[in-house]
This record gives C-alpha cells, structure tokens and sequence, in this order.
C-alpha cells in the first residue's frame, strides 16, 4: 500500500506560522503526498512552496463549525480558488443538519458546487460525523451523493469525536461508488489509517503523515 498517495498533510491550528507552512509543504514534497491541507490565508504560499510537485493544496470553508452564511462560505470558496487552491473543504451547516433543515443544505450545496466545478476544483465536504445521529449521516450521504461532490468527509477534527471505521463503512454503504470518503480526525497512527482505508476511505486527512510514514516503513 503506497500509504502517501492517501495523505492530505494537515496543518489547521489557528496559530498556524509561514514557517508551519513551509515545513509541510517541504515535507510533502519529500513523501509525495496526496494534498497539503492549510488555512485559507496560506493557500497562495503552499502553491508556491509546492511548485510543480504532485502534491495538491486544499483549504478549508467555514472551518471548524460550518455555520457561515451561505455568502460567507460563497466568497471563502471564490477567494480560495483565486489564490490557487486545488480542493476546498467545505464544512456542512451542522446547526442545519441538527435541526433537519434539509432545504437549507440542498440550498448550500446547489450555490457552492457551480463555483467549485466551473474552476475544475475538488470538494470535500465535512459532516461532523462523529457527533451526528446514524440516520442524519445517511441524509448526507444521500444529499452530497446526488450533488455529485468529489468527497464526504468525516470530520474536522476539532468536535469531540474524530473519525471512526464505523462511520467510514456507513458512508461506504450509502454514497455512490463515485463519491469518495476523506477520514479526518485522530489519526495518527499507520494502523489507525489502513483501518479507515479497509472500511472504504480515499484519504486520510491528518497532521501525523511523516509518522504514520515512519511507521508504515518500520514494519517493511
């Protein structure tokens, strides 16, 4: 398993220096990670550390709790796609799922999608899944899978559960072989990833990728 190509390289804290970035990036580069993962104040740097590399940038919209204003979330995912970032990961209102206001989120996606798409762009979309109900993470998968997203994505990483394989196996199950899953939050370890990779994930959206690295190497 060529672990790297699974990797979004992360680095989201909001005390997140230049020099944070510029290690990443560095660090991509040398593992040929999937996608470096910033905030959306470093999108332009990270392109510029990255080059010519394989390696995508990715940002986040309306990080970590998803309830900006549909025109908050629409100018992020402007600016993001100006400064050059490749994917963007857009949290799902939470206060909408929550509340069963299904209209709403049909209405979000169906404004953010024609912006992502027309710029030939990535979207992942994070559910929260860790603090949503069995039958609500359905309704997103359903939802985001008729979208066409390019992504669902499990979490941010801040809520008080992060990614589990058994949210990862439920979203396999309920979204379109096309749509892919991006598992994020609390991964650290090499075991924990190929877990999540097993139950269906495409990515693994992590700040430990040159540890999981070393570790996927110690056990060759």
């Amino acid at each position: 398993m060529n672990i790297n190509r699974y990797i979004d390289h992360t680095t989201l804290k909001p005390t997140t220096t230049l020099d944070d970035v510029k290690r990443l990036s560095m660090e991509a580069v040398e593992f040929d990670f999937a996608a470096v993962c910033v905030p959306p104040p470093f999108v332009n740097a990270a392109k510029t550390f990255l080059g010519s590399t394989s390696t995508a940038v990715a940002t986040v919209i309306a990080f970590p709790f998803g309830y900006s204003a549909l025109e908050a979330k629409v100018a992020e995912s402007v600016l993001a796609i100006i400064d050059g970032a490749d994917e963007l990961d857009m949290v799902a209102n939470l206060i909408a799922i929550r509340g069963g206001d299904w209209a709403y989120l049909e209405k979000e996606i169906a404004t953010v999608m024609p912006i992502v798409r027309n710029k030939q762009r990535k979207i992942k979309v994070i559910i929260e899944s860790g603090i949503l109900l069995e039958d609500e993470i359905v309704r997103c998968c359903e939802l985001y899978g008729r979208y066409g997203v390019d992504f669902v994505k499990t979490s941010t990483g801040y809520a008080e559960k992060g990614a589990s394989v058994e949210a990862v196996a439920l979203m396999r199950r309920h979204l379109p072989a096309n749509i892919q899953i991006k598992a994020s939050g609390g991964i650290r370890t090499f075991a924990f990833a190929k877990e999540l990779i097993s139950a269906g994930a495409t990515r693994i959206g992590t700040s430990s990728g040159v540890a999981i690295m070393k570790e996927a190497a110690s056990l060759q």
